[in-house]
């Protein structure tokens, strides 16, 4: 790989927080909607290009013209509920198109978003047990909702791609990113309310530390890697939580203690990469969120 890496959506809230995790090994391009000016000063030596990821032409131009030797794709709307189901899911998988067949055509190495929504699961109209505990990249992809059916799409996409092209695609699938001294899940007094993701979270050093590790792996074709943290946040055992919601636990269910609902033995085999964050630590972690540029 090259040193050049572009990232879209590197102005995101976890957008951020990946373009500082590579900074300090790649030249890095943030793309954005907006641009931050350009009289702004870099905070660490990033440079910004404005561009809508469903022009597939403003798209096609940008990644022709800088060639990077990878592509991080975490621009897209981020969840079904802040705009009407038709624009998510429009914007969200006009994007990946264009920047994965971008990536394609100069040969670059991909890493995208894809989420733990793509099984279903958050936004279904009614709570249900999955097949298996924990839950592998293999369960079945069942999504109710316009954004977990992009990320559906999305992944639909790398798969073609990677056979059209022949470049390697990671999907990383997050649980609900939570921040040092901000984790929100922990609000959260309604066991119920959970239940969708079965209490699952990751810190957002963590995500950026998964993309980092699949920008470096080796391996071929298109995967899929779950990113959550090794605990559920509810300070009680996972399958004890679970049976009370749901009256019962899969036929397949071997989860100890507080362990996470999702496997992320895949991504530990593969990458090399495992989570090193939890909630006892850094919900109330004195640590400040990264600056991109000043101005």
């Amino acid at each position: 790989m090259t040193d050049t890496v572009v990232v879209t959506g590197g102005l995101g809230r976890s957008g951020r927080w990946t373009v500082d995790r590579l900074a300090g090994e790649y030249e890095v391009i943030c793309v954005d909607l907006e641009h931050p000016g350009f009289e702004v000063d870099s905070a660490s030596d990033v440079d910004f290009r404005a561009v809508d990821l469903t022009d597939r032409g403003e798209v096609l131009e940008l990644i022709g013209e800088i060639d990077p030797g990878g592509v991080v794709h975490w621009g897209a709307i981020p969840a079904p509920e802040r705009h009407s189901g038709g624009r998510v899911f429009e914007n969200n998988t006009q994007g990946v198109y264009n920047v994965l067949v971008a990536a394609g055509r100069v040969g670059a190495k991909v890493v995208q978003a894809s989420s733990e929504s793509a099984y279903g699961f958050p936004f279904s109209r009614e709570p249900y047990l999955p097949e298996e505990l924990p839950i592998t990249e293999a369960h079945p992809l069942r999504p109710e909702d316009p954004y977990g059916t992009s990320k559906v799409i999305a992944e639909e996409v790398a798969g073609m791609v990677t056979r059209q092209y022949g470049i390697p695609i990671a999907s990383i699938r997050p649980s609900w990113i939570q921040y040092p001294g901000e984790y929100a899940c922990r609000e959260n007094e309604d066991l119920a309310e959970g239940a969708g993701n079965f209490w699952s979270y990751v810190d957002v050093r963590d995500v950026a530390g998964i993309v980092e590790t699949a920008l470096d792996a080796e391996f071929e074709d298109h995967e899929a890697f779950n990113a959550m943290a090794a605990e559920n946040y509810l300070d009680r055992p996972t399958a004890e939580a679970i049976e009370d919601c749901f009256d019962g636990l899969p036929s397949e269910c071997s989860i100890e203690g507080e362990e996470s609902a999702f496997s992320t033995a895949k991504a530990e085999s593969v990458l090399d990469w495992i989570p090193e964050h939890d909630w006892r630590t850094a919900s109330e972690e004195p640590v400040a969120s990264p600056v991109l540029y000043e101005g």
